[in-house]
Parts: structure tokens; sequence; C-alpha cells
């Protein structure tokens, strides 16, 4: 059977869907949700899941489902802030720092929630939304944003976001340095 081109990306960048699925699991873990299966890579579709239980309240229900694309955009700056010296200041061809932007890349490709995590959030925001939770009230435009960035994924909208981070974010953080 031949791979479909969602498969070679995923296979291509599969650090980045490890990653998500990783920040699934540790902010299950870390807000005591019980896991019930996680599957960090596999070459089909989905690329990679947790199934967890539902939070009891929507702090833990956006954390769940937007922790990803936190993690995923930080560690995209972080792994090309690595790569950013070598190869754009010293113009070095370091074969390490490329390897860097890859998984920096790759991680960063994969930041977006799916269209189920964004539906969690949504479906849990009108009700605590109308009990003041201002998160909830926030969470609206970014969830919206969100969707659209996720449909807009047959645009290459996620690789154009791994690389704007990749390559804004180290230059926000070289320039706060320097």
């Amino acid at each position: 059977m031949i791979p479909r081109l969602g498969e070679l990306i995923a296979i291509a960048t599969f650090p980045g869907v490890i990653v998500h699925e990783a920040a699934h699991f540790l902010f299950c873990r870390w807000l005591k949700l019980a896991v019930l299966d996680v599957c960090f890579f596999q070459v089909g579709n989905p690329s990679g899941y947790v199934i967890h239980e539902q939070g009891k309240d929507f702090r833990s229900a956006f954390l769940v489902s937007m922790g990803p694309f936190f993690v995923n955009t930080i560690l995209c700056v972080l792994f090309c802030s690595a790569a950013f010296m070598p190869v754009w200041k010293l113009q070095v061809a370091d074969p390490l720092a490329y390897l860097f932007y890859w998984l920096g890349l790759s991680i960063g490709m994969h930041s977006f929630p799916s269209t189920q995590d964004l539906q969690v959030i949504w479906r849990a925001a009108p009700p605590a939304a109308k009990r003041g939770n201002i998160l909830a009230i926030v969470s609206y435009p970014v969830v919206a944003l969100l969707y659209v960035a996720n449909f807009a994924r047959v645009l290459w909208a996620d690789l154009g976001y791994g690389i704007l981070v990749g390559i804004l974010g180290p230059l926000a953080v070289f320039k706060a340095l320097a």
C-alpha cells in the first residue's frame, strides 16, 4: 500500500507528532486525568492520539486541548534558536544545526490542536463564560482562529506556522539577549 501525502508528512515530521501527543499526555497527568489509551506515533490516520477522561472544569479542558499548541510552539523556538546562530549569524553549514532546524520545524508544524480538541473547548466555553470565566471568554477568538488555521492545513498553514515561529522566535530571542 502506498502511503498518502498526509502519512508521508507525518513520517517526515514524526518528532512533532510525538511531542504533540506527549503534551496532551503530560497535561492529563499534570491535571490528574486518567489516560485510557495513548499512541505517540503511528503511520495512518490519526498519526497519534491520547484518549483520556474529560476534565471537570473549563481550565482543564482548555489546558489538555491547547497544551500541544503551547509546548510545540515553545520547543520549535528553542530548537530553531539552537540552529539560528551557526546558520544565520556565523554562516556555518553545520549538519547538527540543520538537524535542530528539522526538529524545530517538525515540532512547530504540529502545534495546531485538532478540530476534535477545539470542539472540546468550544462546547465547554459557553457555560464557563456565563459564569464569568475569563479564560473561557478569551478562548472564543483563539479557538475560532485555530479552527481556520486547522482547515488551512490543506494550504500548508501548519508548515507556514512552523517556519514563521522557527524564524521569528529565534530573532526575538536573540534581539532580547542583545
